[in-house]
């Protein structure tokens, strides 16, 4: 039997832990017993302290002489860790976690987009439409939707040309990836296109005002879509 590479293995463990903690199957104070969790998962010493090593450095772990491993206070969590973030959307997401993703999209992207009009280049401007057009042909294939809106938004912040901004593409894919999962896999959508063309026009036109206005509109249909999906609907 075919074993899996050390380094998926490795990130699987880190997943698995990292989830528990996460969903508050293994709540904050509480202690993790090394040795049950090696029996329980089934894997060596080596990987598994690794795989502490790296929940540690998130921020989601500690250890002490006499106590051992225990869980820290959410206080502690690195949140903008990627991990993290896409822990977070696992399964069915809490409120505010959604609501928080939000709100820092809001004030984010609006702003984004407006030196986005600015500074855009024609490597920016394909970005752009090249992932409009995926979103276009994606229809109803909500895996192609999704990382068509992705590659936009992606697009997009790297369009303001700065370092910062762009490496928060973390938290917008986070949110994205979460937000286009519930809404797509239902019926209760409004088709992004229409939406997202208007932000690559006022890009593309160089008119800051316009490509945030556009933006603000585009999260504005984006939280209504999601506010259709009542709770015995979540997929």
């Amino acid at each position: 039997m075919n074993q899996p590479p050390t380094r998926n293995l490795h990130q699987q463990i880190i997943d698995i832990i990292g989830q528990r903690i996460v969903s508050g199957t293994y709540p904050p104070h509480s202690l993790l017993s090394p040795d049950r969790l090696e029996q329980e998962i089934g894997v060596s010493k080596t990987v598994l302290r690794e795989a502490l090593r790296v929940l540690a450095a998130k921020g989601l772990i500690g250890s002490r002489q006499k106590r051992g491993t225990f869980v820290r206070p959410r206080a502690d969590w690195n949140l903008l860790d990627a991990d993290l973030l896409r822990w977070q959307g696992t399964d069915v997401p809490d409120q505010r976690f959604l609501a928080d993703l939000g709100e820092v999209r809001s004030i984010m992207e609006p702003a984004a987009a407006r030196l986005a009009a600015r500074r855009r280049d024609e490597a920016d401007l394909a970005a752009l439409a090249d992932a409009l057009e995926r979103m276009a042909d994606a229809g109803h294939d909500t895996d192609a939707m999704v990382e068509a809106d992705l590659a936009f938004h992606r697009a997009l912040l790297t369009a303001t040309h700065n370092e910062l901004l762009t490496r928060m593409e973390v938290v917008v894919e986070a949110g994205l990836r979460v937000r286009d999962h519930l809404v797509h896999s239902t019926e209760h959508w409004a088709d992004p296109v229409p939406a997202h063309r208007a932000v690559l026009d006022a890009v593309r036109d160089g008119d800051p005002h316009a490509a945030e206005q556009a933006v603000r509109h585009l999260l504005a249909q984006a939280t209504a879509d999601l506010d259709l999906i009542g709770p015995g609907e979540t997929p």
